[in-house]
């Protein structure tokens, strides 16, 4: 058993019921450890107010946030660190090494797998060599229309965008040296976001494909399971994911009719709607306290319930 066994949630913000689960699991196995979370912002992070304590934290960009973290990781005898939101991923990949030298765990994947998914073009390649299906992507000298536009580096549907005919391209789309483009994705097709776990030595040993039902400012407000071809599909396939570690999430498009399946995004992190997965059996926050905590043995798991239905709403926080 590790000796630090507390558990402390990056950037925590709204994610109040990934916080409730590594409570749930800690209670379950370690009942003296705690949960803690950091925001830029802790006082008005619903997140941070029903961890066990929070501490605000620098920007990820400034230079003073590692040391911040090693610093909290020595004082409140952290074994998990767990990030939330893309802009920490790789600063967190670079320092890896420096939380292993202070008995902490820093969940997340090995960095050539976190560059390449925070660069879309190299994430294209990562499907490619998988040998999953994916938008076609044009050159700016073989446009068709109509495509679609989004930043290589982008985050959170920032700047993409249809373009229905060539009329809609202006120079400045063009010209932006970041921007790429692609085939666009018709109605037909459903959008997924599935949750896959990667035990230490990069085993795949679970699989939860979430049908996005309905979405509400870029997180899904309506979803289900689905343990149907978008499972059988990428089983296989994720299970030769190189670098992969912890929660890693996949968004792709289906089209139920023909079965078609085109990817789009990798995300080496806990997806916001990782709650409906851990409600349908798949306890990724538990496997992580038991692996890295515990020293026990994550097999593969599919008992996970199939076609659960979970409706996300507002609820409010008095201080």
């Amino acid at each position: 058993m590790n000796s630090k066994s507390n558990i402390l949630v990056l950037s925590a913000g709204r994610r109040v019921e990934l916080v409730q689960a590594f409570q749930q699991a800690v209670q379950k196995h370690i009942p003296t450890a705690k949960v803690y979370t950091t925001d830029l912002y802790p006082d008005i992070s619903a997140a941070c107010q029903v961890s066990d304590d929070f501490f605000k934290a620098p920007r990820v960009t400034s230079v003073e946030y590692i040391d911040f973290l090693l610093d909290l990781c020595q004082q409140h005898e952290i074994g998990l660190v767990i990030p939330t939101i893309d802009t920490e991923l790789i600063v967190l990949s670079n320092n890896k090494e420096k939380f292993d030298a202070i008995g902490t765990t820093a969940v997340i994947a090995d960095k050539s797998l976190v560059m390449a998914c925070r660069d879309k073009r190299e994430t294209a390649k990562i499907f490619a060599s998988l040998e999953i299906d994916q938008p076609e992507i044009y050159t700016r000298e073989s446009l068709k229309f109509p495509c679609f536009c989004k930043p290589y580096d982008g985050s959170c549907s920032i700047g993409a965008m249809a373009l229905f005919s060539e009329e809609m391209l202006t120079n400045d789309i063009l010209a932006d040296d970041r921007n790429m483009f692609m085939e666009l994705i018709g109605k037909e097709y459903n959008e997924y976001t599935v949750d896959a776990y990667y035990n230490k030595i990069g085993k795949l040993c679970c699989l939860v494909p979430r049908e996005r039902l309905e979405i509400r400012a870029g997180e899904v407000s309506k979803g289900a399971t689905r343990k149907n071809f978008v499972y059988d599909y990428l089983l296989n396939k994720l299970d030769k994911l190189e670098g992969a570690l912890g929660c890693i999430t996949v968004q792709v498009f289906a089209n139920p009719e023909t079965e078609s399946i085109k990817s789009l995004e990798i995300n080496p992190r806990f997806g916001g709607g990782f709650p409906l997965a851990h409600a349908a059996g798949a306890d990724y926050p538990e496997w992580l306290i038991k692996e890295y905590l515990l020293g026990q043995e994550i097999k593969f798991y599919d008992g996970w319930e199939d076609n659960l239905l979970m409706l996300r709403y507002d609820a409010t926080m008095q201080k």
